[in-house]
């Protein structure tokens, strides 16, 4: 599936709307339906396709039908808007070498350590992965035997819980 028909099937706010119920639980097609206040039949037709998207994934449990969204395929989707580079570096340089020679990777000291702190001057919590791995090294100490594909994701908030404290005297 490519990120087009997801973007086409998220183009209509009662879709996003489905998305946003189905990130906070698992709904039957019927709850979801009386949760926005459409027909099951109109739920039923924008959760086709939600699904033909892969956006949302229809588990059955017996009879029943649950629906949730495929988180992954969903995130996935964003990399589209993601930038490539490519560096040279000798044999056994280190993480942090090729990160100093990427346009627009700002990094932070912070005591003896280097940090990602920014990609093209977003501030930010940066973890780095390499071949689809995160492995278990700074970047400083991370050295590098042969080609590999590294990918720098920002942690992003989202939103999973709201608390509202009261505080009496």
């Amino acid at each position: 599936m490519n990120e087009e028909e997801i973007f086409k099937a998220l183009s209509s706010n009662t879709r996003m709307e489905m998305v946003r119920l189905l990130l906070n639980r698992e709904y039957h097609v019927s709850g979801l339906a009386k949760a926005l206040g459409i027909s099951v039949p109109v739920a039923a037709k924008h959760i086709k396709i939600l699904e033909r998207a892969g956006v949302v994934e229809n588990e059955i449990f017996g009879k029943t039908h649950v629906l949730k969204v495929n988180k992954e395929r969903l995130y996935e989707s964003l990399e589209v808007f993601s930038d490539e580079q490519e560096v040279e570096v000798k044999r056994g340089a280190s993480l942090l070498d090729v990160l100093r020679n990427v346009t627009g990777v700002g990094l932070r000291k912070v005591g003896d350590r280097e940090f990602i702190a920014s990609i093209d001057g977003e501030d930010g919590f940066y973890i780095y992965e390499v071949n689809g791995q995160l492995p278990d090294k700074s970047i400083d100490e991370y050295k590098l035997k042969k080609s590999r594909e590294i990918e720098i994701k920002k942690l992003v908030p989202v939103l999973k819980k709201r608390v509202k404290v009261t505080v009496h005297k």
